[in-house]
């Protein structure tokens, strides 16, 4: 009996012992089958930056971007996503160019079997369709091919990848001489999207769904886990169309921007509890804002920026809004006064009503320090717009409140009264914007504590009185600066804290001579300092603002002549030295191409006046090779001969004015 035991333990010995040894085996040719496939994947890559420095040796799950599953190290994620995806220096990696992988995708990686991870988003497979064999990979859970340059149609066997919870295909433009420019990716028919049951996350941003037609939201709403959906600007249009019954329980975000709809709010959203993100921004929607929104109980982020949506401001902020924290319905046709009751949105950070009819006044006080347990009111607000309004009135003190503001825009309304010195607690506060108002009174000398302060506009109002260097003492951060009407008093060797990139001082007592500070704004791109009082143009001033975009200098009482070196201002649009004393001759200029490499002088200039003044001698040649110039003002001057021929190529200007000259 005993032997019997000892020779059937044997036997099952050496059973297990085979077992285990072809299992090792098998494993090890799985093993073998995944590093030949990802190696054969990265032989048809280009990766100039070295990227894939490390896809070398045998031990490929620490190879970068390659995840492996415990135990088996079979690859269950590739993520190669451009860690560099937008246009800036980096330090180790120089342009972020470098850093884009390209070539051609290997079907080797459907060799992959346990492959559930897949992102090669934001590098550059240009002008090759999304390959068919990406269908054929049905563990995929994460699939990420957007921004890479693909053209062509999307496969639809796609919808082979039921299993498939995040997919990603948006596509990247770019811009080239002011236009928008697509990679052509499309998509024909959406049928097989019904087929992916598992899908949580869909983003298509900017592919060419034109063809689809008004059915994309009755399929879509088949499938039941969606929960986020990114279709902005893909070329739909028409009206939003309603589905038959409302399935998407689980939709949470909602975005479908800057596309063609000419359609009303689709009030079936209302019926979706869950729905956190609302963004049919750059649409044509117009009828009513339905006042169910305020209502969605998980409601965080709305964004109707449009043209023609009406309502009542007071009834649609007089909702709960429970969790509201973004709300824009700028550039709409909303009237009616902003309600106390706004103060109850403690969440709200960013609020948005530019360019409507809100009218009357601000609240006095608004609602919801002792409901929220606050100290001051909406204690979450970061941005308060309410831009090109009909308000009236004095600016509350509330305001002062804020602690949080960083950004309040009240520009072009009817507001009066004084500037309060409560702004001034505002140590957060980054731009201020108060121009096109009837303010009067000066502007406190608080203001310059505002040391988080990069843009300050208070230009036309009854504003007046005199700056000192304390209105300005702590603006170190202060990049643009617009105000009017103010007489400066500085001392001849002050430096500013700041670094200003636009400076405008229209009528502003600066003169008569140029303000010396300004000779410590070499950042300058925007410069106007019209009816300032200025005679005249130091020469330090040609060589230290070669940089500008725009300069207006006219309604002074500058003398002497317009000098040679104003060729070195290759970026130069817009130039107005009208109404000033200026004589001599216009100067010569050869051509650009030592200065702006450019064959054209000043090769961006799209308006030049130079009227009003006591120029003389004949037009020079060089005007006619102004070939992006759109307005030419020479009138009233003493300038005489012919009209040079090359003024007849300037195939974009549409004003030429050259009268009361000889």
């Amino acid at each position: 009996m005993e032997r019997i035991l000892v020779f059937i333990l044997v036997i099952l010995y050496f059973i297990s012992t085979e077992i285990a040894c072809n299992g090792h085996t098998h494993i090890n040719n799985n093993v073998q089958s995944e590093q030949k496939a990802l190696i054969d994947f990265k032989n048809g890559l280009t990766d100039p930056n070295n990227r894939l420095s490390s896809w070398k040796g045998n031990n490929y799950c620490y190879w970068h971007g390659i995840g492996c599953e415990n135990g088996t190290g079979f690859v269950v994620s590739i993520d190669l996503r451009n860690p560099y995806p937008y246009p800036l220096e980096n330090e180790e990696y120089g342009n972020q160019s470098y850093m884009n992988l390209s070539g051609v995708i290997s079907p080797s990686l459907i060799k992959l079997k346990y492959l559930k991870y897949l992102d090669l988003s934001f590098n550059s497979f240009k002008a090759i369709p999304i390959p068919q064999f990406f269908g054929s990979m049905k563990n995929l859970i994460y699939l990420n091919l957007s921004h890479c340059g693909f053209i062509g149609e999307i496969p639809s066997n796609l919808g082979n990848l039921s299993n498939l919870q995040y997919l990603d295909f948006s596509s990247k433009y770019t811009y080239h001489n002011d236009f928008r420019y697509y990679d052509d990716l499309f998509i024909q028919n959406i049928e097989w999207m019904t087929s992916l049951v598992s899908l949580k996350h869909l983003s298509a941003n900017n592919v060419n769904l034109s063809m689809v037609g008004s059915q994309w939201i009755e399929l879509l709403n088949k499938l039941p886990m969606l929960a986020e959906l990114h279709l902005d600007d893909c070329s739909l249009f028409g009206s939003i169309p309603s589905p038959s019954s409302v399935n998407l329980t689980s939709l949470a975000v909602i975005s479908i921007s800057s596309n063609g709809f000419n359609s009303t709010f689709p009030e079936w959203l209302l019926n979706v509890s869950s729905l956190v993100s609302i963004d049919m921004s750059f649409n044509i929607l117009h009828g009513r804002i339905p006042l169910g929104l305020g209502e969605l109980p998980n409601l965080q982020h709305l964004d109707l920026f449009g043209k023609y949506l009406e309502g009542n401001i007071s009834q649609l902020l007089r909702k709960s809004w429970k969790k509201i924290e973004f709300l824009n319905l700028g550039e709409n046709d909303l009237h009616g006064s902003i309600p106390s009751s706004i103060g109850n949105c403690c969440n709200l950070q960013y609020l948005d009503l530019v360019d409507n009819n809100s009218n009357g006044s601000l609240p006095e006080i608004i609602n919801g320090t002792e409901t929220w347990n606050s100290k001051s009111p909406l204690p979450n607000l970061r941005e308060l717009d309410l831009f090109q309004n009909q308000l009236m009135g004095k600016l509350p003190n509330w305001l002062g409140e804020l602690k949080n503001l960083r950004r309040l825009g009240l520009s072009h309304n009817k507001l009066e009264g004084p500037i309060p010195t409560s702004l001034c607690t505002l140590q957060r506060m980054e731009s201020l914007h108060l121009g096109g108002n009837e303010l009067n009174g000066s502007l406190p000398n608080c203001i310059g504590q505002l040391s988080q302060l990069k843009e300050l506009s208070v230009y036309s109002n009854q504003l007046s009185g005199t700056l000192f260097e304390q209105h300005f003492l702590k603006l170190s951060n202060l990049e643009s600066l617009d105000l009017d009407n103010f007489r400066l008093n500085v001392s001849s060797n002050w430096v500013p804290p700041f670094k200003l990139r636009s400076l405008y001082m229209d009528s502003c007592h600066i003169g008569p001579a140029f303000p010396a500070w300004l000779q410590s704004q070499k950042n300058l791109q925007y410069l106007s300092l019209s009816n300032a009082s200025i005679s005249s143009i130091p020469n330090w001033f040609w060589n230290t603002f070669v940089n500008l975009q725009s300069l207006d200098l006219s309604y002074n009482q500058l003398q002497g002549s317009i000098p040679s070196s104003i060729r070195n201002f290759c970026n130069l649009q817009y130039l107005d030295l009208s109404n000033n004393n200026l004589n001599g001759s216009l100067p010569e200029i050869v051509d650009g191409t030592e200065t702006c490499n450019s064959k054209s002088p000043l090769p961006n200039l799209r308006k030049l006046d130079l009227s009003d003044n006591q120029l003389m001698g004949k037009l020079p040649n060089w005007l006619g090779e102004l070939k992006n110039l759109h307005g030419l003002d020479l009138s009233h001057n003493q300038l005489q001969g012919s009209i040079p021929n090359l003024i007849g190529n300037l195939s974009n200007l549409y004003s030429l004015n050259l009268q009361n000259n000889h």
